[in-house]
Order: C-alpha cells, then sequence, then structure tokens
C-alpha cells in the first residue's frame, strides 16, 4: 500500500515512491544543538518516525539521514553565556538529544551527519552560487538573490508566509524587502568563534547550504521525501529548494511534508524565548507511549496547543487501549473469538495512516476496537492467539506503540 502525503509544495497528496532497486530516500532536518528538545521536537520526529514504519512495515528500505546543526549564532551565544566552547556544548547537547529521541521509541537514522564535518562541501555550493552572478557582498556577509521563478516552484515568500512561519530573530519576513528570498551564503568570522577557511577569508558558509550539502552526498538529490518544522518552510527549506533548482532545475525533493507547531500560550515553542516543555520532563512524566499518543492525536500538519490536561487524558486513553488488548490476548482467560477483529482493526490502521499519516484516526480505531471488547467482555481463542498476535505486532511496527 503507497503512503500519501499532503505534499507542502504543491499543496496536493503525493505518494511516497522510491528510485527503482534503491530505498526510499528520507531527509529530515535535525535540531541546532544549543539546548535540551522540547516536546515541538519531538512531535516533528515522531511524525517521520511513522512514515518512516509505514514504510518499513510495507516491506520497503528506507535511507534515514537528519543533520546534526553543530555551529549558529545561538550555539555561539549559549557557549559563551555558560563559559564553555562552541564545540564541547554541541557535543553535550547532540548526545541528550539522542538519549531523547532513543526514550521516545523512534527509530533513530542510519546517518547523523554533523555541519562542521561538511563544511568544505557548502564551502564548493558557496563557490558555484558564486558564478551565477547573482551574488553581492554586504560588509562581512556573501549573500544570493534568486532568481524570479514560477508560480509554484518555489515556496512562497510573501504575506502567505503567515500561514506558515514565525517571524524570529534574523529569520523575520522579507515582506518589505526588494530582495525577497535571499539568503547568506558565507560571512567573515574568525576564532574563538566557528571559523574555516574559504576563497572569501576565514568565516562561516550560510546554515542553508548545510542540508543540500549532506542531502546532495548522502541520498542524491531529489529526494524521495523531506520535511520538518512548519517554521522551517521560509527561509530553510525555500533555501534549500532553490539551490537544487539553480543547480539541477529539479526540486530539492519529490515530497515535502511540514509538522504543526505544538503551541504553548498560543504561541510556538521555541527555546529562543524560553517558552517550552523539555522533551525529557514530559517523558518522565507520562512515559514515551502516552507522550507519543497525545501528540499524534491531532492531524500531523495541524498545530497542537499543549494541555497538561490533555495529555493526561492521552495517559489514560492509551492505558486503556493497551489494557484492552492484553486481556484480549490473555491465554488464562478462555478467550472462544477468531483473531479475525484484530486483523480487521490492523487494516484499518494501516489505511488511516496510507492516507495521511493520520495518526488521529488510527488511534481513534484503535480506541474504539478497546471499547467494544471491554464490553464484550471476550478474549481471543488459544488456537488464534498466534494470528491475533500478529496483527497487533504489525499495529505496533507501524505506529511505535507498545500494546503488547
Amino acid at each position: 500500500m503507497e503512503l500519501v502525503l499532503p505534499d507542502t509544495l504543491t499543496g496536493r497528496p503525493r505518494a511516497v515512491r522510491r528510485k527503482p532497486g534503491r530505498p526510499v530516500a528520507l531527509y529530515v532536518c535535525g535540531p541546532t544543538v544549543y539546548d535540551a528538545a522540547h516536546v515541538g521536537h519531538g512531535r516533528n520526529y515522531l511524525v517521520f518516525d511513522v512514515a518512516r514504519r509505514f514504510l518499513e512495515a510495507e516491506g520497503i528500505p528506507v535511507r534515514h539521514v537528519m543533520n546534526i546543526t553543530d555551529f549558529e549564532d545561538k550555539l555561539d551565544a549559549r557557549a559563551e553565556e555558560l563559559g564553555v566552547s562552541w564545540r564541547a556544548l554541541a557535543r553535550r547537547e547532540e548526545r541528550a538529544f539522542l538519549r531523547d529521541l532513543a526514550a521516545l521509541h523512534l527509530l533513530l537514522p542510519q546517518l547523523t551527519p554533523r555541519a562542521t564535518e561538511y563544511v568544505p562541501r557548502m564551502v564548493e555550493v558557496a563557490r558555484r552560487l558564486m558564478r551565477t552572478g547573482r551574488v553581492y557582498r554586504d560588509g562581512n556577509e556573501w549573500t544570493y538573490t534568486p532568481p524570479h521563478r514560477a508560480a509554484g516552484k518555489n515556496f512562497p515568500t510573501d504575506r502567505q508566509l503567515a500561514a506558515h512561519a514565525v517571524s524570529e530573530p534574523g529569520h523575520p519576513f522579507p515582506e518589505s524587502a526588494g530582495r525577497a528570498g535571499a539568503f547568506m551564503i558565507w560571512r567573515l568570522q574568525r576564532p574563538p568563534k566557528p571559523s574555516w577557511p574559504s576563497p572569501w577569508g576565514p568565516g562561516i558558509p550560510g546554515w542553508h547550504l548545510e542540508c543540500y550539502a549532506m542531502a546532495d552526498r548522502l541520498l542524491g538529490l531529489p529526494v524521495d521525501l523531506h520535511g520538518g518544522g512548519l517554521d522551517l518552510i521560509y527561509p530553510h527549506h525555500y533555501a534549500e529548494n532553490e539551490i537544487a533548482l539553480e543547480f539541477r532545475g529539479r526540486p530539492f525533493s519529490h515530497v515535502f511534508l511540514h509538522v504543526g507547531f505544538v503551541l504553548i500560550d498560543g504561541s510556538k515553542m521555541s527555546k529562543s524565548r524560553g517558552a517550552l516543555v523539555p522533551l525529557r520532563t514530559a517523558l518522565n512524566e507520562v512515559g514515551a507511549d502516552a507522550l507519543r499518543w497525545y501528540l499524534l492525536s491531532t492531524p500531523p500538519t495541524e498545530r497542537l496547543p499543549w494541555s497538561p490536561v490533555e495529555l493526561a487524558r492521552s495517559r489514560a486513553e492509551f492505558l486503556r487501549v493497551r489494557d484492552a488488548v492484553r486481556h484480549w490476548m490473555r491465554a488464562s482467560a478462555g478467550g472462544r473469538d477468531s483473531a479475525a477483529s484484530a486483523r480487521r482493526l490492523a487494516a484499518d490502521v494501516r489505511r488511516e495512516l496510507a492516507r495521511g499519516l493520520a495518526t488521529d484516526r488510527a488511534f481513534r480505531r484503535l480506541s474504539a476496537w478497546a471499547t467494544t471488547e471491554t464490553e464484550r467482555g471476550g478474549a481471543v481463542a488459544r488456537t488464534d492467539r498466534a494470528r491475533a498476535r500478529a496483527a497487533f505486532r504489525d499495529i505496533e511496527a507501524r505506529t511505535g506503540l507498545r500494546l503488547l
């Protein structure tokens, strides 16, 4: 069964398909490792975890790459605040981030390249952009201005941004700028801040060159599925896609998927603003399965207001479903039911996930099944337990929930 997702670039549903004889190329934008991950990050990576799980459950191999941005202005500022080197802070927070993802029971990417390892390739990307004649220097920075492109080739750079992005320090909306969509490709900078040699002097490449260089090297472009949070549409994914269009005449990815924010007090959770709930705190409070149930209880592209009350309800709902499954499967229950209802449930969950990763609808299917079977008080027959177990194992494999 094909996985069909709402493609952000075209606004239409598109199937995730791989190149013949190759695994699906999945590139997910990773964290800037300067502080602890929050539950908004957790939701983002959970969505792509379910996408990968679905594909692999269908027998489709996936090559999953997630970058680690280990140098950036926010990281420099945080390191100075703490009195440590930027490299030491990046390594510490990278380890903590990967531990949190593992605690959430995500399938970790096969590759997690660091930005520092790809600076020479980013310099080469910058050099190629310089040759276009559309790069200008303004003080210590070199900026690339994209050419005009037909509508639909790239993400919008006008007031439509407000529908999917947030304006943050260093990333304002370019509504009044004469060079809407322009992005930095090099900045002069010297140690002790991050700095590398280049034809233009020592400094750092623009952030947006990072993912292009990595995806092109490790997966080949265009990738099959690419995404991150809604705030990455502009400027990050716009810039990545612009480089791909300039160099190859094709988009960065066949399918773009962007995950809705987790909101706190009506605004996007943000490390830079300090408005967040740490992922580790939520994991310690309710556990991985209940947190997964809560964060995936709203359609992936929609925003999710953070609510401790709803989190507690999600925990209770997950435990109710888990207990219903385990009771129905219990050998000592003396059941007479066939495995048919479990197999129908697994088929329903599979269909819901195939249509836009509708985890919310899949979970409602699980909840309704639990209600029905609890009211019936039945249990599966001993002779059919193996088939029933296989059905629930399939649900577990696709959702990441531990039911058995």
